[in-house]
């Protein structure tokens, strides 16, 4: 027998890790619950904030209600319409409008940050052409335009460029910085190495901007999402999440109001926490030191 022993790999075990934002949530919740037993109890004859499950309440209610774009479907013979609960009913209707809206505007914004931020960052003139401009219609709120473009457009088209107006300044000038952090060094070291320009470009200055274009992403789209409900809340073509809280202020419907807030905040949640955070975290190692 041979007197080698097999050897076992060590099995790596996740170790617990306590965080204090698992608590950040249900506190809110608890806060909410107890301020508005609060004001019910003590300071409002009429209360004004809904308790959370009246919310709840008014999301299973919305879910319920069929809309015919997103979830009835008519059988042969004039049945009864079918309702699929995975669609979220007419709440689903709003959450879809303002994603297309928001998507729309925010890729348009980010494809034309992404060239004219490297352009910038590579062109001494021409940074000192766009800077001005940047900060011209970075100091006016994008949701200043929109009343002039719905004039201009149908109420669609005005709104995605509201949030193309809110997210594209911001995503330049980060790229832009992340273009000048690059030191010469590193180029000359790729050129006496025999790289070419479009070898520079993505081998040199696309890694190393990447941080900085995730960075850009994150405020860019934070940007877009608020003059999104808020061009909605203006000039909403009768569907949007921004739409269903101006409406339900107009109706009285606080449930209604405060669960389109709540989507507001949860969707904006999401897309910074699985999207845009994860892609900053992957390329931050690509920083050049």
């Amino acid at each position: 027998m041979s007197s080698v022993q097999d050897e076992r790999l060590p099995v790596k075990q996740k170790n617990f890790q306590f965080s204090w934002s698992w608590f950040s949530i249900p506190s809110l919740l608890l806060f909410w619950i107890l301020a508005v037993y609060f004001m019910d109890a003590f300071v409002f004859e009429n209360r004004v904030i809904p308790q959370v499950w009246e919310v709840v309440a008014e999301f299973w209610e919305m879910v319920k209600t069929p809309t015919d774009a997103h979830d009835t479907y008519y059988t042969a013979g004039g049945e009864e319409p079918k309702k699929y609960w995975w669609t979220l009913g007419s709440l689903g209707a709003h959450i879809w409008q303002s994603f297309k809206e928001v998507v729309i505007g925010f890729v348009g914004a980010f494809i034309v940050a992404l060239f004219l931020g490297f352009m910038a960052g590579f062109s001494k003139g021409f940074r000192e052409y766009i800077t001005p401009l940047n900060g011209v219609f970075m100091s006016i709120p994008a949701i200043a335009w929109a009343p002039l473009l719905i004039l201009m457009f149908e109420k669609f088209t005005a709104i995605v460029l509201v949030v193309y107006i809110a997210a594209v300044s911001p995503m330049i000038i980060a790229i832009m910085e992340g273009v000048l952090t690059i030191k010469g060094q590193e180029v000359r070291a790729a050129r006496a190495l025999g790289a070419k320009p479009k070898q520079l470009f993505f081998y040199v200055y696309l890694p190393a901007s990447l941080p900085f274009i995730t960075a850009g992403l994150r405020i860019g789209f934070s940007q877009a999402w608020r003059a999104l409900v808020a061009a909605e809340m203006v000039g909403g073509i009768g569907v949007g999440l921004g739409h269903l809280v101006a409406m339900s202020d107009e109706l009285g419907s606080n449930a209604a109001m405060m669960l389109g807030i709540v989507f507001i905040g949860l969707l904006s949640y999401i897309f910074e926490r699985l999207v845009f955070r994860r892609i900053e975290k992957r390329y931050e190692v690509w920083r050049l030191h």
